[in-house]
């Protein structure tokens, strides 16, 4: 990996190139190691460590060259953490530099040793470093990167601050450590103070401080017929509302889009909420809350059928919403209907007064995020999506996309959902996805007009479209739409996004907590 410097005062280019260490660095590396190391004795590795080091792990051990001259250095380990714990010293991690705790098949980056030439350390040699050391991190799916850092500043506060205390002073930036201060500003957390780590570090006083760097994409024991993908495919069905004679025909329409979003790969169909309310117009004149209730007859055999559909077409379907009778009480339920025929459903929470005056629904209990194969999704049913505590409760069970069905008569309605969805995927860093109905139908009452614009919603960062729209359809207009969204994204936005919202909450001063019923 290496760039181009242009230097404009004397059109001179710098090149700076990182790149695995190589034997014939020694020297280099002793001469940087001498000067970086000066106030503890400067004593260099020895060939022989640096040759063992290269031989069990070439890809760990780094170097940075600027025009050629090597500048800066990165040593490191993979060892199975957890025969060490927290509690070590140099000499237990290194097998005396041995480096007999070498383990191929370990959890953990160690890094030995990390030292720049300081005539370039204005040419961030030290973070492109790190830079690599977290890719070599992420590609060899390691758990994380562990190091024991020195606080060579610690010296001058001994008599006045406990080592913990200097640690907190640094971390919250009221003292500048020449080490610490760097590592923190590269992602690392500290983990603990380590004693005794160096005995000769006269600088820290013997101590040091075990950080951590975390690889958020690390798989456990990855299986890879099942592993999580990064990318998703969302299909949305924009519902035309039209005058539909029978069950056999509503079901043929919806066929119709579950094969033209499956013939294009999508993992997720989408359908608006109550999208087959065009059967109610061969009830008469019934009053509407008699007439949902028929309706209510037919959702049994209508989620059957989409289950069959899911699986025959590989893909997961949220089909919309239904009613639902219950003991005698009315629900409106979204299903999930897996593509491998397992299901699950969410019943809306929040009733809208139209909804209780018209139809006298009841609202659901119970909040559930789904496991799928492409990631874990949320379902939330039109007026419940703005209600921002349901989200956020969703988004601390780990929910990375949310799903939404929706049916709004008019555009302030319309509106009401967009814009909080809008808000809910920058509150709570996921993705969400909107599908509503458009069109009119004469003859049934309490649903005669209806606005919709599906749209793909995302975060508001860099990563991500400037608008935080992936894709949206015409307006109030008969339309599928496929977005791609990729879930990778959303880790790194969450930890290390221009702001993290999620991390940044203060439970100390507030909480959220869900008091209805859970799941048994």
């Amino acid at each position: 990996m290496s760039e181009t410097i242009h230097a404009h005062e004397d059109r001179r280019e710098t090149r700076v190139e990182v790149r695995n260490l190589k034997l014939e660095d020694y020297e280099s590396m002793a001469e940087v190691t001498r000067r970086a190391y000066a106030g503890i004795g400067g004593l260099p590795w020895g060939l022989q460590h640096i040759g063992k080091l290269l031989d069990l792990f070439p890809e760990g051990q780094l170097c940075v060259t600027v025009d050629g001259q090597p500048v800066g250095f990165a040593l490191a380990l993979i060892v199975d953490y957890g025969k060490f714990g927290d509690a070590h010293s140099y000499e237990d991690i290194t097998g005396k530099l041995s480096f007999s705790t070498f383990d191929r098949d370990g959890d953990v980056l160690y890094g030995l040793d990390l030292m720049v030439d300081s005539e370039y350390r204005n040419m961030r040699i030290g973070r492109r470093l790190y830079d690599a050391r977290k890719a070599l991190c992420e590609n060899l799916n390691l758990r994380a990167i562990v190091a024991g850092g020195r606080i060579p500043g610690y010296a001058e506060h001994a008599d006045s601050l406990t080592p913990k205390q200097y640690i907190e002073r640094v971390s919250m930036k009221d003292l500048y450590d020449p080490v610490l201060s760097f590592q923190i500003a590269n992602g690392f957390h500290v983990r603990k103070v380590l004693t005794n780590y160096l005995h000769f570090d006269k600088e820290s006083k013997a101590y040091a401080t075990l950080i951590e760097w975390n690889n958020i994409y690390y798989q456990e024991k990855p299986d890879l017929l099942k592993r999580q993908r990064s990318l998703v495919r969302i299909g949305l069905v924009q519902w035309q509302m039209r005058p539909i004679d029978s069950l056999e025909s509503l079901l043929k329409q919806t066929e119709f889009f579950v094969d033209a979003l499956a013939s294009v790969r999508s993992d997720f169909i989408l359908f608006p909420e109550l999208f087959h309310m065009p059967l109610m117009a061969q009830f008469g004149d019934v009053p509407p809350s008699v007439a949902i209730r028929k309706l209510a007859e037919f959702t049994p055999q209508i989620i059957d059928k989409l289950s069959s559909m899911a699986v025959e077409y590989n893909a997961n379907i949220i089909a919309g919403s239904f009613p639902e009778l219950e003991d005698g009480g009315l629900y409106n339920a979204a299903y999930l209907l897996r593509r491998d025929g397992s299901r699950g459903y969410q019943r809306k929470i929040h009733i809208t007064p139209g909804e209780r005056r018209w139809w006298g629904m009841r609202p659901g209990k119970h909040l559930r995020a789904f496991d799928t194969d492409c990631g874990k999704i949320g379902i939330l049913i039109c007026y419940d999506s703005e209600f921002p505590e349901l989200p956020r409760l969703l988004a601390e069970q780990g929910v990375q996309i949310l799903f939404v069905p929706f049916l709004t008569e008019m555009l302030n309605g319309y509106q009401r959902v967009r814009l909080c969805t809008r808000a809910r995927a920058i509150e709570n860093e996921c993705y969400v996805a909107i599908a509503g109905a458009v069109g009119n139908l004469p003859k049934v009452q309490a649903s005669d007009t209806h606005y919709a614009q599906s749209a793909v919603f995302t975060p508001s960062d860099f990563a991500f479209p400037s608008d935080s729209i992936i894709a949206e359809a015409a307006p109030n207009a008969e339309a599928l739409l496929v977005a791609e969204v990729n879930l990778d994204l959303l880790k790194t936005l969450h930890e290390h996004g221009t702001v993290t919202t999620m991390k940044d909450r203060l439970p100390h001063l507030y909480r959220l907590d869900w008091v209805g019923e859970r799941d048994s």
